[in-house]
């Protein structure tokens, strides 16, 4: 897995730069087992503490597997110990035998899964693991430390939580383990897809545990990630509160802004509509979740909610009337930066879409602009290269004006003399 390589190396950067942090919510959901259903095996990440890039996820796109981790060990045992899951996994391992590794490793915790292999956590935890049989019978098992594993095969969920130091709702980890794992498994035997119930555990746990900030999520079904929606911008922060407005998005035209801008925006500037409030969670699930007419887009180089939200409804629209077309996504992009509706990016190329049609997938790479500015500069029938000229020209014959005016009284004494 050759991402996971370089996320590893990227994570060994991060552990020089920033002091320990863990997710401490951790949760993989599978509702079909055989890996049919693109949307029936999820699993995500998020935590009170900071940093939460370090402790989201590491997905397997071709093995359809993802690696949480976690605890209160130090950093280093904690990468020691991802690694040792991956190489398990990489060569064929179920996701028991793979998490097993965590536990030559003190204070760590990896949870690991996918369809086909299961789903297991090993090492430092309190968790609960959910299976629901076919028959829609329900276990909810508790587990602390060692092993706690689901099955392949079975439908089912590991959910672990635990409180983070400073968390003004500290102390209530318990408790909301143990009920959001009921409520998990109640929509598992309802019929509720992985990725909806993801969604729904991030609402729960933020709201009632307040082991709130991203983090994010990732369908392992389909190989689709939350990517950079909720982490942190910057070291030392905390990601997005996944309980709180996302973006205003208008349902008529798909225009959209994310907060705080959006606060200032009650109905849509372009027709006047109603304007739609998706919260954190949502816009994590809508991420996740794929249908028979969704088009997965990734977006690089702008973390704006508004903007990647936007972006998403542009690329959507255009695929939907030309085909996964580079040049035609990249009109479209291009003509709502003209037009207003995207700000903060430069215009795009069809060099910077990059397109696949056959897991329907788009990447859109944006250049962001220099100096804070929120518009490109404007496009001119003349090139900039004349522009330069005629201001040097400008600027000479400016300095000319000057002499003149200076020198006025010298000049007509000179010219009536001759």
């Amino acid at each position: 897995m050759k991402r996971a390589g370089k996320l590893i190396t990227l994570l060994f950067i991060f552990n020089l730069l920033i002091g320990p942090v863990s997710a401490t919510m951790n949760v993989i959901v599978i509702t079909d087992p055989t890996g049919a259903d693109p949307n029936g095996a999820a699993a995500g990440s998020m935590s009170f503490a900071q940093n939460m890039f370090q402790s989201t996820f590491l997905m397997s796109k071709e093995k359809r597997f993802a690696v949480l981790s976690g605890g209160e060990g130090a950093s280093t045992p904690r990468l020691m110990a991802i690694m040792d899951v991956i190489n398990r996994l990489e060569n064929g391992a179920t996701a028991a035998e793979a998490a097993s590794a965590a536990n030559s490793y003190p204070g760590i915790r990896v949870m690991c899964g996918g369809p086909g292999i299961g789903a297991a956590v090993g090492g430092s935890f309190d968790a609960y693991v959910v299976i629901v049989e076919d028959d829609g019978t329900i276990t909810v098992t508790p587990y602390s430390g060692g092993l706690a594993v689901l099955p392949p095969g079975k439908r089912g969920a590991i959910i672990h939580l635990r409180n983070t130091h400073g968390n003004p709702k500290y102390g209530t980890a318990t408790r909301v383990r143990q009920e959001t794992a009921i409520n998990i498994g109640k929509m598992i035997r309802d019929g509720y897809s992985a990725t909806y119930i993801v969604g729904k555990v991030f609402e729960e746990v933020a709201k009632d545990a307040g082991e709130k900030y991203g983090g994010g999520a990732v369908n392992l079904a389909s190989g689709v990630s939350t990517g950079d929606m909720f982490t942190p911008e910057n070291l030392n922060e905390t990601g997005y509160p996944m309980d709180e407005p996302y973006v205003k998005v208008c349902d008529e035209c798909g225009w959209s802004i994310g907060y705080p801008a959006a606060e200032n925006y009650q109905t849509c500037p372009v027709d006047g509509s109603k304007l739609r409030v998706i919260y954190a969670y949502d816009a994590l699930r809508d991420a996740i979740t794929v249908t028979n007419g969704s088009v997965s887009v990734s977006v690089y180089g702008t973390e704006e909610a508004g903007v990647v939200q936007t972006t998403q409804e542009i690329v959507r629209a255009s695929v939907k009337k030309n085909g996964y077309s580079a040049e035609a996504i990249a009109r479209s992009i291009n003509r709502a930066i003209k037009n207003g509706f995207l700000v903060g990016v430069n215009y795009v190329e069809p060099k910077d879409i990059n397109v696949k049609p056959s897991s329907r997938a788009v990447g859109v790479y944006y250049t962001p602009l220099p100096d804070d500015r929120t518009a490109p500069p404007m496009e001119l029938p003349v090139s900039s290269g004349l522009l330069e000229i005629l201001g040097n020209i400008q600027t000479a014959m400016g300095f000319i004006m000057v002499l003149l005016v200076l020198f006025r009284s010298s000049l007509i004494s000179s010219f009536r003399r001759g």
